[in-house]
């Protein structure tokens, strides 16, 4: 048990597998959402923003808190690194949309495999955009 807890540890310092841990969290909140929006007849396109945008939202919170540990403590503090997020994050929505769009619409793919797709290369530009945009105060939480 002791070196289960060691190697859970060793992994918890590693900011890549943090965010590939809550990346695939931020993911599933975006396909489950998307899924939901489609079965509840909503269109392509909406159902799409809408799944986005709560991921974005999740995706702040638990990369904020737990993948780069910004010592944002009042909400005031999180307001710039909220804007550069949100910025970055609309870069990388423009491109999951025209992809699943291009995927779904125009080459005829299954929606949901057209949004999982296009999810790979949206995690990757997502952390570069998080470890070297958004949150680069230095502000980190000690021990």
């Amino acid at each position: 048990m002791k070196k289960i807890k060691e190697l859970i540890v060793r992994f918890y310092e590693n900011d890549v597998i943090r965010y590939i841990f809550f990346g695939g969290c931020t993911t599933l909140v975006n396909l489950v959402v998307f899924y939901v929006m489609r079965k509840l007849g909503t269109g392509l396109n909406t159902a799409n923003v809408i799944s986005i945008i709560t991921a974005i939202l999740f995706a702040y919170v638990v990369n904020s808190r737990f993948v780069f540990q910004d010592k944002c403590r009042t909400l005031k503090d999180h307001i710039h690194p909220f804007c550069k997020f949100i910025s970055a994050r609309l870069v990388t929505m423009v491109i999951e949309v025209g992809g699943v769009w291009l995927l779904a619409e125009i080459l005829h793919m299954n929606d949901m495999l057209s949004k999982f797709l296009t999810q790979f290369i949206v995690l990757v530009l997502n952390y570069i955009f998080s470890k070297f945009f958004v949150f680069t105060t230095g502000k980190r939480r000690e021990g």
